[in-house]
């Protein structure tokens, strides 16, 4: 069984950075692909970035481009989302999730461990 837990979240401001980590247990970490979606209040959840099981590809979601950045470090189970000129519609709770395959992938399906999430807070 796998387990994913968030860490990072928290309350900031307008323009600030924030670096969400997730931390993988079990031995499928390493050739799987892992992912990071957001769900704010009142909304469905919303793909935010992804990479393959060996950081070659990354996808990210159409708001968050050229401001966030997915990584991954396979020594250390644990997969990563840095933040940066954060704005107040990125409040949402952060969730990652761990792919059946080792693509980078922006469809929810094929996502099956997902964590328990981390809320960010983007205050104006």
């Amino acid at each position: 069984q796998v387990q994913l837990v968030e860490s990072g979240g928290g309350l900031v401001q307008a323009g600030d950075s924030l670096r969400l980590s997730c931390a993988a247990s079990g031995r499928t970490f390493s050739y799987s692909g892992m992912g990071w979606f957001r769900q704010a209040p009142g909304k469905e959840r919303e793909f935010v970035a992804s990479i393959d099981w060996n950081a070659m590809r990354t996808y990210y979601g159409d708001s968050v481009k050229g401001r966030f950045t997915i990584s991954r470090d396979n020594t250390k189970n644990t997969v990563y989302l840095q933040m940066n000129s954060l704005k107040p519609e990125d409040t949402a709770v952060y969730y990652c999730a761990e792919a059946a395959r080792g693509i980078a992938t922006m469809t929810e399906g094929e996502y099956h461990y997902w964590g328990q999430g981390t809320q960010v807070t983007v205050s104006s």
